[in-house]
């Protein structure tokens, strides 16, 4: 099954930051902020999918991976061009990962707060 959404944790005194960041990384992806509420945003396209949370978050959580499909890889590679332009770390260009398939293509990048993300495409030659 598909995963409806995905949150994580930000403490409160990063929340801006990281809203900026993914905002800006995931805007390859056609994301943008749909719904907000104190201390929580949700990011997504069409619906809410992503979520970042503040409410409860008192010291530091461990980093996470986490990976969004593209449609195509051209995609993949604005993604990583946008993430590291926002200050990521690059954890993985864009290319073929072929010990995971041979139509992988994806990028890695580390956020703000040393979660793993990564965004895969896994059509043919797209």
């Amino acid at each position: 099954m598909p995963i409806d959404h995905t949150a994580i944790s930000v403490p409160k005194d990063k929340i801006d930051d990281v809203l900026g960041f993914y905002l800006k990384v995931l805007e390859p992806l056609g994301y943008k902020k749909i719904m907000e509420f104190p201390g929580v945003y949700g990011l997504g396209a069409p619906k809410p999918d992503f979520w970042l949370s503040s409410i409860g978050v008192n010291e530091a959580v461990p980093p996470l991976h986490f990976a969004l499909t593209a449609d195509g890889r051209e995609v993949v590679k604005l993604f990583h061009e946008a993430a590291v332009g926002a200050g990521a770390k690059c954890n993985g260009p864009p290319g073929i990962r072929e010990h995971y398939g041979p139509n992988y293509y994806a990028a890695f990048v580390i956020d703000p707060l040393g979660n793993n993300l990564e965004v895969v495409c896994h059509k043919p030659g797209a």
